[in-house]
């Protein structure tokens, strides 16, 4: 098994940036989805980013009929590392592909229709859930101020354990 190539969805461009410093480090070539679809041939390997919704992966069932995920990487507004079990189940990912979570960011102009629509709920709810604890963590913080202001917090840090496991595949 050899990786091929990184392939992603993107709504708000966190997704895009993880995945263009990916390719960057890893010196693979990086497509869109919507590229991928024509470029690279069916079951070609790859390594999969997309933003997550309500725990699902964007793009991934697209992606998965298509070509062969060695990786998976869901961009969230949690911190990295959250949500992999019920990401893992939404998308029924197999045990044996590594999944990653990736702190992303928000930014509600750039999304559009339904999209815009449920992150304007969610936003509330989330919100409200995070100003009910008793004590607010760093993390609860840096979530609120992307809902509020709309912001990214994409770093490489939080690639360097996505790299790692590339390099053993």
């Amino acid at each position: 098994m050899q990786i091929k190539a990184i392939v992603y969805t993107s709504e708000t461009g966190n997704t895009a940036k993880y995945a263009k410093k990916l390719g960057e480090k890893t010196k693979l070539k990086v497509y869109s989805l919507e590229q991928a679809l024509t470029a690279l041939p069916d079951g070609t390997e790859i390594v999969y980013l997309g933003w997550l919704m309500a725990s699902m992966v964007k793009g991934y069932k697209t992606a998965a009929k298509k070509f062969r995920i060695l990786l998976v990487c869901g961009v969230c507004l949690g911190t990295s590392g959250s949500q992999l079990e019920e990401v893992r189940k939404m998308n029924a990912i197999d045990e044996k592909v590594p999944l990653f979570t990736l702190q992303g960011g928000f930014d509600m102009q750039k999304l559009h229709g339904m999209n815009k629509f449920m992150m304007k709920i969610m936003r509330r709810i989330l919100k409200n859930q995070i100003e009910k604890k008793p004590e607010k963590t760093p993390d609860d913080e840096k979530i609120v101020w992307m809902l509020d202001k709309g912001g990214s917090v994409v770093c490489e840090e939080y690639l360097e354990p996505v790299i790692k496991q590339i390099e053993c595949i």
